[in-house]
């Protein structure tokens, strides 16, 4: 029980840190095109990584082919989870896009049951439905402007597109979890990230290296915290915690970025937040609260039961 609830503590804590994603883009983008915005603070959280993950490396004596899963898991699921995500918006709204990002943990529970055979229970229905309710109430502003009109196909199937490879990423993941440790399976995927977004950077916003010296504070603040938080801490307590629970269950806690996001953009944005997006914020981290309890009880109470069978079997 203790590793569950630390589990979902860094859960809470990796969360808080994505929702600051959006305020920190918006603090470089007057200088930053989306595309460095995204290379940049991978590579550098590589860079802060290099060291440990080599070491880690040398330690499990493992071999340069035992990595090459995470070229698979970056070019199918984080690669195209970045760029498209980063096109789709182009070519869509901005509220399609918040709005189809509500189907990141459903398409997540789907790879789940498919690729490790996880099961939805009872418990876990229960807390999807009310997650979905109270961010569909936080939602409510970008459901009024949601357009799926034809004009939106194309940036709509991009962002669709996107979603499925940061579904299929993130229970990819899960299944290697165990034979590296947190520092590796970040750095390697950056690694992956950053060869395959350098040709991007060069070709679309080259000219953005003749501007970092005329930097402002701002554009400075927002990349740093991209790097330090969204890049580097916020995905080592992700994968620490994804060692200790199923897919599923970290697939729900994806919706706790809607409800962190709410006093971000009030305090950082000066946005307003009215009595629906409270009331759906409530319902986030209620649901969050029964499937880190009342869950994780069930399949104490299932493990042990399995056990007992299995010794008076024998």
């Amino acid at each position: 029980m203790k590793k569950t609830i630390l589990s979902w503590v860094l859960l809470f804590a990796c969360n808080l840190m994505w929702s600051l994603q959006f305020t920190c883009i918006k603090l470089t983008q007057d200088q930053v095109g989306p595309y460095f915005t995204v290379w940049a603070p991978m590579l550098l959280a590589a860079i802060l990584l290099a060291g440990f993950a080599i070491s880690d490396f040398k330690k499990g004596g493992k071999k340069i082919g035992d990595v090459i899963i995470f070229a698979q898991l970056a070019l199918l699921g984080a690669f195209p989870a970045q760029v498209l995500m980063t096109w789709g918006t182009r070519y869509s709204l901005a509220s399609n896009a918040a709005i189809l990002t509500l189907c990141l943990p459903v398409f997540t529970a789907v790879f789940a049951f498919l690729i490790l055979g996880e099961k939805m229970n009872r418990i876990r229905w229960i807390s999807f439905v009310i997650a979905i309710i109270g961010v569909i109430l936080c939602s409510t502003g970008d459901i009024k402007q949601l357009d799926i009109g034809s004009k939106y196909a194309v940036g709509n199937l991009l962002i669709f597109l996107a979603i499925l490879g940061n579904s299929y990423y993130n229970v990819g993941i899960k299944k290697v979890a165990e034979r590296y440790t947190e520092r590796e399976m970040v750095f390697y995927t950056y690694v992956v990230m950053v060869v395959l977004l350098t040709p991007l950077v060069l070709y679309y916003e080259k000219d953005v290296f003749a501007r970092i010296p005329s930097f402002t504070v701002q554009t400075w603040i927002g990349m740093s915290l991209l790097t330090l938080f969204h890049n580097f801490l916020s995905m080592l307590l992700f994968f620490k915690a994804l060692k200790m629970l199923d897919a599923m269950q970290v697939a729900l806690s994806n919706y706790l970025v809607t409800f962190f996001g709410l006093p971000v953009a009030a305090i950082w944005l000066g946005e307003k937040v009215n009595s629906l997006a409270i009331a759906g914020g409530i319902l986030v981290l209620v649901s969050t609260l029964i499937i880190t309890i009342v869950d994780s009880r069930v399949n104490h109470t299932t493990l042990q039961k399995t056990i007992a069978k299995e010794i008076t079997t024998t």
